[in-house]
């Protein structure tokens, strides 16, 4: 008998499988329908993403949210419909869909043989972000959420590594913090790490659209430990036309925008430089966040005054215990 989750898993090999054979056309359409269609049910996950995005734009009148959340949702979905398709691509077509911005931001520590840390938020299409830069700009070391059941986080794993990645658990494995370490001491290579939520202990309180959130302190932490630079970079959608929608496949195509390296105060404690850090980080994600809304695909609880006081307290608590 199959265990709960299974079928799921199955369901995404299953798309990893035929997406990449179906007409570009047939899975846009069905990409919109079913993004509209779950905006029109109005489920928790949508009403998430619109408390998140009513922090962003705060002067938007009930039904101005409503459409950006319609935007976000569709924003979202294609995600999952560029993923399913994404191993059938070329390198011709990968690299059409991609314009970089400030690669001179990271190319000069690549070019010293440094590992460059990289703090992303959950923008645009990271997966064909990492599939550029695997083929176009260094070696990818990143870190994937463990999702249950295990058959659907092998799915997720076997994807991103036939992209060219490699692929940390961030649990159920190793200490992915040392194994970050030790990556951070190889080179020329960069680390790029969704850190834009964390409810773990070891996160970090930062203002993010002038409220409290928590974030992973996993950047931070590697650039203060080991001197890797740390590069914020933003990745959102574009519409394109002409030669380059010809060359890539597709209307839509990505701006992956690499931004200077966060200065690490040396003045101040280790624990306090993280903090430090991780503000520096989330003030420049946050400034491509409000420029482009309807592509921050959080439809998750990221701002403190929207967890479970008594967890929250608790989480506090542990963090408060920790070295």
């Amino acid at each position: 008998m199959s265990r709960p989750g299974a079928g799921v898993a199955r369901g995404y090999a299953l798309a990893w499988r035929w997406g990449r054979h179906l007409p570009g056309p047939l899975v846009r359409a069905a990409t919109i329908a079913a993004a509209d269609l779950t905006w029109l049910r109005h489920g928790a996950g949508v009403r998430r993403l619109e408390s998140n995005l009513r922090r962003v734009r705060p002067e938007l009148a009930p039904a101005e949210l409503r459409r950006l959340s319609r935007a976000g949702m569709r924003s979202y979905v294609r995600y999952f419909g560029e993923a399913f398709t994404l191993p059938g691509s070329s390198a011709e077509q990968i690299a059409a869909r991609v314009r970089v911005v400030g690669r001179e931001n990271v190319q000069r520590h690549l070019d010293a043989g440094r590992q460059v840390v990289m703090a992303l938020g959950h923008l645009g299409n990271w997966d064909l972000a990492g599939a550029w830069a695997s083929a176009s700009l260094a070696p990818v070391t990143t870190v994937a959420e463990r999702l249950e059941p295990e058959e659907l986080f092998q799915e997720f794993v076997g994807f991103r590594e036939s992209l060219g990645m490699r692929i940390l658990p961030l649990t159920g494995g190793s200490d992915v913090f040392r194994a970050l370490v030790r990556a951070s001491r190889t080179g020329p290579g960069v680390m790029p790490l969704l850190a834009d939520r964390d409810l773990t202990a070891r996160g970090v309180e930062v203002q993010l659209f002038g409220e409290t959130a928590r974030v992973a302190a996993g950047p931070a932490a590697l650039t203060v430990m080991t001197g890797a630079p740390l590069c914020p970079v933003g990745i959102t959608y574009e519409r394109i036309a002409g030669d380059r929608r010809r060359r890539a496949g597709t209307p839509w195509g990505l701006v992956v925008e690499f931004f200077p390296a966060i200065a690490v105060p040396e003045d101040l404690p280790h624990r306090d430089r993280v903090q430090a850090v991780s503000q520096a980080w989330v003030d420049q994600v946050a400034a491509v966040i409000s420029a482009h809304p309807q592509d921050w695909h959080m439809l998750q609880r990221v701002f403190v005054s929207d967890l479970d006081p008594s967890r929250y307290a608790a989480t506090v608590t542990a963090a408060a215990g920790e070295p």
